[in-house]
Parts: C-alpha cells; structure tokens; sequence
C-alpha cells in the first residue's frame, strides 16, 4: 500500500529541517537532504505508531476494530 504525503524541507545553516504537512508531529532535521528524508520515516512511522497507542487507550467495549487500506489514484 502506497500513500502520498507532502514533505517539506528547509535548509538552514545547520542541515535540514523537515515535516509531513498531512501528519502533524512528523517532524525532524539533518545535515544532510538524505538523513533527513531517512529520519523523517522514522518521525512518521513513530507518531503513526504513538497515535495507534493513544487510540488503544481510549477503546471501549462497544469498538470494533479492522484493518482499513487507502488507495489514492
């Protein structure tokens, strides 16, 4: 499953900064464009992970959970 997400970089004077407009709290930085780009899939895969966690949390007994899959054409 492939989704697309707009990421934005910023050079500044010590690397990069970086962030997923879609996915607020995807944020990062790097000295260079490629470690910031590979820190920034950690950035995602770690807040997607956190808001699954925080999700959990708040389920109740009246939930019913499954996978969902999104495809954009």
């Amino acid at each position: 499953m492939n989704i697309s997400l707009t990421a934005v970089f910023t050079k500044v004077p010590e690397g990069f900064v970086a962030f997923v407009e879609e996915l607020p709290g995807a944020n990062t930085q790097g000295i260079t464009l490629e470690e910031t780009r590979e820190n920034l899939k950690e950035a995602i895969l770690m807040v997607l992970e956190a808001n699954r966690v925080l999700s959990e949390e708040k389920l109740t007994g009246n939930t019913y959970k499954e996978s969902f899959e999104l495809s954009l054409v």
